[in-house]
């Protein structure tokens, strides 16, 4: 297919693609995308994909944002306080070290799998 230009970013009519292809930051009106949605309070709800928006990159293929209709969208459910308590043991487990089975008030870091002080005990006691 060869390079994507911008002017093969312009596919309204959904002629190239299937669905009607915008570039990048020229949404039409009443269209947002899921973060711009969230933003607002909103969620897609459901709806289809109503078009795109795509971003030419060198030797790369194209960022491709997916639109929704905003008056399609719903209001984002509220927070239960169960969902609030699930989030809450998950945060929990995530700084939960499983080597010394304390707290460490941080995100564990994937990288070591375990506290800072358990992982690099050597360095802890010279301090």
């Amino acid at each position: 297919m060869g390079p994507l230009t911008y002017g093969k970013c312009f596919d309204p009519d959904g002629a190239r693609y299937g669905i009607p292809t915008y570039p990048w930051r020229l949404a039409p009106e009443g269209m947002a995308t899921r973060r711009q949605l969230r933003a607002e309070g909103l969620r897609p709800g459901g709806q289809p994909v109503a078009a795109q928006l795509l971003r030419p990159r060198f030797r790369r293929d194209p960022l491709v944002a997916y639109l929704y209709r905003i008056e399609l969208a719903k209001p984002v459910r509220p927070m239960t306080s169960r969902k609030w308590g699930a989030l809450a043991l998950a945060m929990l487990a995530r700084r939960t070290c499983p080597e010394c089975s304390t707290d460490a008030g941080y995100v564990i870091p994937a990288s070591l799998g375990m506290c800072v002080p358990c992982a690099y005990p050597e360095e802890q006691r010279a301090a």
